[in-house]
């Protein structure tokens, strides 16, 4: 028996090998043999168990290698393994190996470096004398060959990838996280290749990032069917039949139609919420003064006919829209509903404020503070705007827009259009995305009890992770104070290195980062921590450039027993795993962690974001100028890693 074997392995006849004590061998249905590789070196290395024996057995497969031994070198952090070749001269001998055996074992199981000799050294006994190997150098490490993509879906997932990543040339061994890839572009290579007619689960980038793998993965995954729309301007009365979103009585619908102006003819869709705008919702009215979820952005602009010109372009985006066009109601109703409306005016404030009583921006934002001010969530849209002139002729506007209907992303979308208007492209952009289809995702796509197995198996057996002893998670944030640190550019590029190196994602090397301060915090090395998914791996066509709040705060469970490669590798699997469950409930996850009700599994919150453009340029447009951004949480303790890309 074996723990492993090659998945593609040399097969032998039965005769055909005299097999010795050590040999590792399995039958196959037909009867015959396979070996598998010597099992007498077993040793650990990055916390998995590595067989030498099989990697030689490997090697040895190739036609060039007359024999092969395989190592474990070094200590501590700098162990890896080395693989000592019986071999002909070939330049590119390394970098042909390491694609034959990354072809065939794990990536933890594939040598960092090929030594080629023309003969072993032996001892006096004529066996194998270790210590005489050489140690390895630069030729001896392993580069990734190049090799052409091989058939039609290998060529155009090559195409995509180019065209993403920027490089001039994508190989059928190339891992889509080694050439750059993350999580944003990864939403934008499903869309592109959906509209081929091709599908591809998020899970499956993430478990196969290697072009030649993951293309034979390829057509295997469906988009959850969304149901129609059929209310219509001519509809009259709705009925529960017409909301396959959302479960209402009749007496509920009617409470609805009653709290929108204009009644039925203006109502477009009613449906349910998503997990994360239950939970915001959850604490918005838990507090009674402020709202902790209620984001604010100041522009200035140079003129007032540049404001005004602003503010009729939002409009026409409101008006594109559903989700800024949306009101919540919840009030004597089975659940709590979103309600599309067809038409609703951004409110805009004209006030005139003293300079003499400070500047007029800090005014704008004492006046608005979100820890004393709320919006009415059932009015339409969930987006205000205060303006006023400052002393130095400029217009400034505070913008306030509620995180139930807003993300990071969808506040880039909304930029980009706002622009597109105002430079007279708005004809040009695609159809506005309805979020209906973000809902349907959630409701009908991986079952409740698909998620309840999947987060017990996770969380049943860990305790609550609260850092500085931080267990109060249900403030509203009007007590949190900012830092705000850009890393130095040798860090930055170290970090992106590491993270190639290993094929893993930026965004977990920083989970695990993060997971080992909150242990430190907290005295623990089973750590469970919140983290900000981008909720749009799944969530159906376009939704690259949809609008809306697609992102879901879920539990993510880090052990730092072992190395720390061990744990890198770990946590980015795990994190492949949580987005197939990205639109599950944040309250189901509790549920299935075994911790008490009314204490929670975690304070702690790392949200990491892909930025499309720097936040001091945001507006894009001349003449505005982005003065302030704050958002907020009710997590005690945040911390946000904002990827611009290169810093």
């Amino acid at each position: 028996t074996a723990e492993r074997f090659v998945p593609d392995p040399f097969s032998i006849e039965p005769d055909a090998r005299l097999y010795k004590t050590g040999d590792v061998a399995r039958y196959r249905p037909d009867g015959n043999l396979e070996f598998l590789g010597r099992n007498d070196e077993q040793v650990k290395i990055r916390g998995f168990r590595i067989e030498p024996g099989e990697i030689a057995a490997c090697l040895t497969a190739h036609p060039q290698v007359h024999d092969a031994v395989v190592l474990a070198t070094g200590e501590g952090s700098a162990k890896r393994l080395v693989a000592y070749v019986q071999a002909e001269a070939d330049e590119p001998l390394a970098s042909t190996l390491r694609a034959k055996v990354a072809a065939r074992l794990p990536e933890y199981m594939v040598p960092s470096a090929f030594v080629r000799l023309d003969a072993f050294p032996l001892t006096p006994n004529g066996k194998l004398d270790r210590r005489a190997l050489p140690a390895p150098d630069d030729a001896a490490l392993a580069r990734q060959a190049y090799e052409a993509p091989q058939g039609e879906l290998e060529t155009t997932l090559a195409a995509i990838w180019a065209e993403l990543l920027g490089v001039k040339q994508v190989g059928r061994h190339d891992s889509f996280f080694a050439l750059g890839g993350h999580s944003l572009l990864a939403v934008q290579l499903i869309e592109r290749l959906r509209r081929r007619g091709i599908g591809l689960s998020v899970r499956a980038l993430f478990d196969m990032p290697v072009l030649s793998a993951l293309a034979r993965s390829l057509g295997q995954h469906c988009d959850v069917v969304v149901p129609p729309n059929v209310i219509t301007p001519d509809t009259s009365a709705i009925t529960p039949s017409m909301l396959p979103l959302i479960e209402l009585t009749q007496a509920d619908i009617d409470k609805i139609v009653e709290q929108v102006p204009q009644g039925v003819a203006n109502i477009q869709d009613i449906y349910a919420l998503s997990p994360l705008q239950d939970g915001l919702l959850f604490h918005h009215l838990l507090s009674s003064t402020g709202d902790p979820y209620l984001l604010m952005q100041q522009l200035a602009f140079d003129t007032r006919a540049r404001l005004d010109q602003y503010l009729h372009a939002l409009q026409q985006v409101i008006d594109r829209h559903d989700i800024l066009r949306t009101a919540f109601v919840w009030e004597g109703l089975s659940m709590p509903a979103q309600v599309v409306w067809r038409h609703a005016r951004l409110p805009v404030t004209e006030l005139t404020l003293d300079a003499a009583d400070g500047p007029i921006a800090e005014q704008l934002a004492r006046r608005f503070d979100p820890r004393h001010t709320r919006l009415a969530l059932t009015q339409a849209p969930l987006l205000h705007g205060a303006i006023a002139q400052d002393n130095e002729g400029r217009w400034l506007l505070m913008q306030r827009l509620h995180h139930l209907i807003i993300d990071h992303s969808t506040l880039e979308v909304m930029h980009a259009e706002v622009r597109a208007f105002i430079e007279g492209r708005g004809d040009m952009l695609p159809p506005a995305q309805p979020f209906r289809d973000l809902v349907a995702q959630a409701r009908l796509g991986v079952s409740q009890a698909e998620h309840e197995h999947f987060f017990t198996e996770l969380l049943a057996d860990v305790e609550p992770t609260l850092p500085f002893g931080l267990a109060q998670v249900q403030h509203d944030g009007s007590e949190v104070s900012e830092s705000r640190r850009m890393l130095p550019p040798a860090l930055n590029d170290q970090l992106r290195v590491q993270a190639k190196r290993l094929g893993v994602s930026l965004a977990s090397l920083c989970h695990l980062a993060w997971a080992q301060v909150l242990a430190r915090a907290s005295g623990q090395q089973r750590v469970v921590l919140g983290t900000v998914l981008f909720g749009r791996m799944q969530a159906g066509e376009g939704a690259d450039r949809a609008m809306g709040l697609f992102i879901n705060t879920l539990p993510l469970r880090v052990d730092l027993d072992g190395s720390v490669q061990a744990a890198v590798h770990a946590t980015n699997a795990r994190l492949a795993e949580l987005l197939e469950h990205e639109h599950a409930s944040l309250a189901l996850a509790q549920r299935c962690s075994g911790v008490p009700a009314g204490t929670p599994l975690f304070s702690a919150l790392l949200n990491y974001r892909h930025n499309a453009m720097d936040s001091s340029a945001r507006s894009g447009l001349p003449g505005v100028e982005l003065l302030s951004a704050q958002e907020r949480t009710n997590y005690p303790l945040t911390l946000s890693v904002e990827d611009f890309g290169q810093a």
